[in-house]
């Protein structure tokens, strides 16, 4: 008889814990998010989004350009 309680509580311990959650790597996860977007419903916002990213980087990078070039031309 006081073999009962010490299975029950085992039993207890057993059905309450948790498993490990599944480790997932969120740079992959979201690159694999964007690329099912790009095929859903939203592909078109996606891909507008991603090309007006592009858009910013290109005008970052020839506004510095010119600033070289003006900063050259003044020495």
């Amino acid at each position: 008889m006081r073999l009962a309680p010490v299975a029950m509580s085992a039993l207890v311990l057993v059905a309450c814990s948790k498993p490990p959650a599944p480790k997932v790597d969120t740079a992959a996860e979201r690159a694999a998010a964007t690329e099912r977007a790009k095929q859903d419903v939203f592909g078109t916002q996606v891909k507008a989004l991603e090309s007006a990213k592009g858009l910013g980087a290109e005008l970052d990078r020839k506004a510095q350009d010119n600033l070289d070039k003006v900063d050259s031309m003044s020495k």
